[in-house]
């Protein structure tokens, strides 16, 4: 169902980046297929204790009420960030639903994986094209195992913060600009961000409460803790600071951002706080 979900849902951003008369409607559609597959992948990823992805979740009901009372009022704004959904699942598609083309970018990174761990002589084995195992597990003669999925290449932030960039009309060196502070900053922090989880879930760093945060796979928890907390914060703070950077680039886009969260306070104090 998952993979239905965000097929409606590039369908319909992408729709929106075409004029026409029913392209708010489709922008919509967009949302709420997003919506509805934070919601319907609750249960994987509480399974796993990733609570961030929930949170948004349950945070995107809301969101989405207000955005589509705003599309359908064809407010520009809103369309705005609308459009900058369209071009990251523009940017993301081809990965993302060409399995060739997504199997090659995770290959590269693979390959980039394993000439970071030679380089840092950190013991490891390529069990699968796309697996790593390193590290060993008391009372077997296994190891712990890393599988690099397209979520692991940093495709996704990269998409969705040029569709960011390119939310506002921009000019060429804005663009160029844009694209050299995005991009490569974020596929190469990414780089790094799977040689550490993998060194720390093999090497077991953080093996801390793992009747709290333990899934029941021996280990675990040192995954959790640098997967799902240390690098979800770092990779918020990257975010907020290539915005920034994007802001002092692209003055209009600083502009939209203090308007989209004028709009979104002033509904959310209209439509959720007026009986109060």
């Amino acid at each position: 169902m998952s993979e239905y979900l965000v097929l409606i849902s590039c369908i319909g951003f992408l729709l929106f980046l075409i004029p026409n008369r029913y392209r708010w409607y489709a922008g919509v559609i967009g949302w709420a297929a997003i919506s509805l597959l934070l919601l319907v992948s609750l249960p994987d990823f509480l399974a796993i204790n990733n609570f961030l992805y929930p949170t948004l979740g349950i945070l995107s009901v809301p969101f989405l009420y207000l955005t589509a009372r705003r599309l359908l009022m064809k407010d520009e704004t809103i369309g705005g960030l609308t459009r900058a959904a369209g071009i990251a699942f523009l940017i993301y598609a081809p990965f993302g639903f060409i399995q060739p083309l997504g199997n090659w970018l995770i290959g590269v990174v693979v390959g980039q994986l394993v000439w970071l761990l030679h380089l840092l002589n950190y013991p490891m084995e390529l069990i699968a094209w796309n697996m790593l195992m390193g590290g060993s597990i008391p009372g077997s003669n296994m190891g712990f195992r890393l599988e690099i999925i397209l979520g692991c290449t940093g495709i996704q932030s990269i998409a969705i913060m040029l569709g960011v960039a390119l939310m506002v009309p921009t000019t060429l060196r804005q663009k160029v600009l844009a694209f050299l502070i995005i991009a490569p900053v974020i596929y190469i922090l990414n780089l790094f961000r799977n040689t550490y989880v993998f060194m720390a879930y093999t090497g077991q760093w953080y093996p801390w409460y793992p009747d709290l945060v333990g899934n029941g796979n021996y280990g675990y928890e040192s995954f959790f803790w640098a997967h799902n907390v240390f690098c979800e914060l770092l990779a918020l703070g990257i975010l907020i600071a290539i915005a920034y950077g994007l802001f002092r680039i692209i003055p209009d886009l600083a502009v939209m951002a203090e308007r989209l969260v004028t709009i979104y306070i002033g509904d959310i104090r209209q439509v959720f706080l007026r009986d109060r």
